[in-house]
C-alpha cells in the first residue's frame, strides 16, 4: 500500500513532531486536535523547529517552505476520511485511545492504516476498538521527534505483515531507523528497558541516597548516556513515564514497574518536569536550574 496522505491525531509535543518529519519527507499531513488553539500552538512549534533548522543550515529555504506548505490543520476527526496512515498520539491513556481508534475506525477507509504512538500500552487493547485488528499498528517515536533517530514499530496479535511492512517502510521515509517489536508486551524494547532505570533513580532520590544532579552524573559520565535518568524524565514527562509504567505492571505485574510514592505525589502536585517548568529540576529561568532539597 502507498501512503500519500497522513493524518496525525494530537498536536503536543509529539504530534507536531511526527507532523513535521512526515511534511519535511514530502507528505501531505492533516494535524488534528480538539480545538484550533492546540492546533496552533502545534503550528508555532513546528514553525520554530523548521526555523532552528533553517538558521543551522541543516534544510535549506525551499525545503523550509515546502514542509510548512504540505501541512494543514482541523479540528474536525472526520477529515480523516481520505487518509492512508493515521497517527494516533493523544494522551496515554487506554480509554482515550479506544475512544479515538473506535471513531477513526468507522471515519477512515477500509484500507487506512491505523496507528498509535503509544509508549507502553499493548496494541492488540487499543485495536480492540475497531474492526480492522489486522490494520491496527504500533509507530512509537521517541521525543523530540525531528531529532531523534528511533521509532519501533510493533506488531499486534493480529496486526499484518502487509502493515507492518508498509509502517516501517513508512518510519523509515521520515527518516527513522526502526525496530521491530515481534510480540504484543507493554513497554516494547526502549521502555522495558529505561523505565526501570528511571524508576529506581526516582527510589534513590526518594530515600535520600544522592541529589538529582549526582544520580544523573553518575550515569551520564559512568555509563556514557548524554543524558541521566531525571533530566530525562524531566524532559519526557513524569505524567507520561507514569502511565506508561502503570502499563506495563498492568501487563506484566512486575514490582520494578510500579511507580514509586515520589513519582506519584510529583504528579498530583503538578511537577511534571520541563513543561509544567518544574520537576526533578527548576526550568521556570529557560534553563535546568538545581533546586532539589532532599
Amino acid at each position: 500500500m502507498k501512503i500519500n496522505k497522513v493524518f496525525v491525531v494530537g498536536s503536543g509535543l509529539m504530534g507536531s513532531g511526527i507532523t513535521q518529519v512526515s511534511a519535511q519527507a514530502g507528505y501531505k499531513v492533516v494535524m488534528h486536535d480538539v480545538k484550533q488553539a492546540f492546533c496552533d500552538k502545534g503550528m508555532e512549534a513546528i514553525k520554530a523547529s523548521l526555523g532552528k533548522f533553517l538558521q543551522k543550515e541543516k534544510i535549506s529555504q525551499d525545503h523550509h517552505d515546502a514542509a510548512l506548505s504540505n501541512i494543514s490543520t482541523t479540528v474536525r476527526l472526520e477529515d480523516a476520511a481520505d487518509a492512508d496512515l493515521v497517527v494516533e498520539a493523544v494522551f496515554e491513556k487506554l480509554e482515550i485511545k479506544k475512544d479515538v481508534f473506535g471513531r477513526l475506525d468507522k471515519i477512515c477507509p477500509p484500507e487506512a492504516i491505523l496507528a498509535t504512538n503509544t509508549s507502553a500500552i499493548p496494541i492488540s487493547f487499543i485495536a480492540g476498538a475497531t474492526q480492522r485488528v489486522e490494520k491496527v499498528v504500533g509507530t512509537h517515536f521517541f521525543s523530540p521527534v525531528p531529532l531523534m533517530k528511533l521509532c519501533e514499530i510493533i506488531t499486534g496479535v493480529q496486526t499484518s505483515d502487509e502493515t507492518i511492512a508498509t509502517a516501517k517502510e513508512w518510519a523509515e521515509s521520515v527518516g527513522k531507523t526502526t525496530v521491530l517489536v515481534k510480540k504484543d508486551h507493554a513497554g516494547f524494547i526502549a521502555n522495558r528497558l529505561g523505565l526501570p532505570m528511571m524508576l529506581e533513580a526516582i527510589r534513590m532520590l526518594e530515600a535520600g541516597v544522592a541529589d538529582p544532579e549526582d544520580i544523573d552524573t553518575a550515569m551520564r559520565f559512568g555509563f556514557n548516556h548524554p543524558m541521566g535518568p531525571l533530566e530525562l524524565a524531566d524532559f519526557t514527562g513524569i505524567d507520561v513515564l507514569m502511565h506508561a509504567s502503570m502499563a506495563i505492571y498492568n501487563d506484566t505485574r512486575d514490582p520494578k514497574y510500579f511507580p514509586p510514592p515520589l513519582m506519584q505525589r510529583m504528579v498530583e502536585s503538578g511537577l511534571c518536569g520541563k513543561k509544567t517548568r518544574k520537576g526533578f529540576y527548576d526550568y521556570s529561568s529557560g534553563k535546568k536550574e538545581a533546586y532539589w532539597k532532599g
